[in-house]
């Protein structure tokens, strides 16, 4: 079966591919630095062919969430270094997700005077900070010098991400956050060169990515994207605007010789997620995990149906560190806890038992 072969996406060695997809977790601490929890955390699951690290801010301001790590001071450098020397110390490889939050934070967690976004529209709901729950403010709107700067702070978190050790990085263009705001005609009304037409609300993702890409490496970089995903206020429900977006993405990111593109979408299968595989032309990763738990049996008929290059799962690798060796033997799985997914400590974090320790205490 093709999903436990070998591969290479650019100057990426994946052992397998079974991807493990961004997970954030939150057990970095008040400063975002990774500690013991996450050096264990990632060993754990080296055995996946490629890592994907949880969304990390690569500026204060796009911090989201708290306890969520950062990429932007030398502590937090040593500390992803630590990480990835466990996880190469295992035979892995290991991708840092860079995650702007945008719009989807508030200043008691990024602990700056503002937030931003490509407009002054709060996200729908609320957020949790230290002191409670709090609605989302409105954002600042970007200037468009101010965009410009954003990017180049991707482009040195993409640095930062290297000086640490890790093997490539991922742009974070999904799921509601910065680059994914300016996608949609919802949460982006700007009238600038960033906004109206599919083109201009693609121009961001493309800039963002080709900076990442001349900063590290195209043979190092990836994005992940989630058309239609509808999070977090960021709807894309007009089919025809949507597919010229991301059409509009896929052509500016096809000269750039990416390692990869990771989407995530209800039907990895259909014409959409296709259209943009065909049209990007570079490695690809598909979960489909946020409508359903991704299976052994769905990776299986993905890659090899040549629906992707890889697959990732969430759930399955939070549950079982051992997730390719389990899938390999077909052997039961553990559950997920998820009302552990985030927290503080080892619970419900490194304390998963692999298939071995499963069977010894029977």
């Amino acid at each position: 079966m093709k999903l436990f072969e070998p591969t290479s996406f650019g100057a990426l060695r994946l052992s397998n591919r079974v991807v493990m997809a961004p997970l954030t977790r939150t057990r970095a601490g008040e400063h975002g630095i990774p500690n013991d929890l996450l050096v264990e955390h990632y060993r754990q699951r080296a055995g996946l062919g490629m890592i994907i690290t949880e969304g990390t801010w690569p500026v204060q301001e796009g911090r989201s969430y708290p306890g969520q790590p950062g990429i932007e001071t030398d502590e937090q450098i040593a500390g992803w270094r630590r990480v990835a020397d466990a996880v190469h110390a295992e035979g892995g490889t290991i991708v840092m997700q860079l995650m702007h939050g945008g719009r989807v934070s508030h200043p008691d967690i990024s602990q700056t005077p503002r937030i931003v976004a490509p407009s002054a529209i709060a996200a729908p709901g609320q957020t949790h900070t230290a002191t409670g729950k709090a609605d989302m403010p409105v954002p600042h709107e970007l200037t468009t010098a101010e965009v410009q700067d954003a990017v180049r702070g991707f482009a040195q978190a993409a640095r930062n991400g290297i000086a640490a050790g890790l093997d490539g990085v991922e742009v974070h263009g999904a799921n509601g956050y910065l680059v994914h705001e300016f996608m949609s005609p919802v949460s982006n009304t700007r009238t600038d060169q960033y906004g109206g037409s599919p083109e201009n609300r693609a121009r961001f993702a493309i800039e963002v990515t080709t900076a990442v890409a001349e900063a590290v490496g195209a043979d190092r970089t990836g994005i992940r994207l989630s058309p239609e995903h509808g999070i977090q206020g960021v709807i894309e429900d007009d089919a025809a605007d949507v597919r010229a977006t991301y059409t509009a993405i896929a052509e500016g990111l096809a000269p750039l010789g990416l390692a990869f593109i990771d989407i995530l979408h209800a039907e990895p299968t259909g014409d959409l997620v296709q259209h943009v595989r065909r049209t990007a032309g570079a490695p690809f990763v598909v979960n489909s995990g946020f409508s359903a738990l991704t299976t052994r049996d769905e990776a299986i008929a993905l890659v090899d149906g040549d629906h992707a290059d890889a697959v990732a799962a969430g759930r399955p690798a939070i549950a079982n560190p051992d997730l390719v060796h389990r899938w390999e033997q077909d052997a039961e799985l553990n559950e997920a806890r998820p009302e552990l997914f985030y927290g503080v400590t080892a619970e419900g974090y490194t304390d998963y038992p692999s298939l071995a320790e499963v069977r010894a205490a029977v």
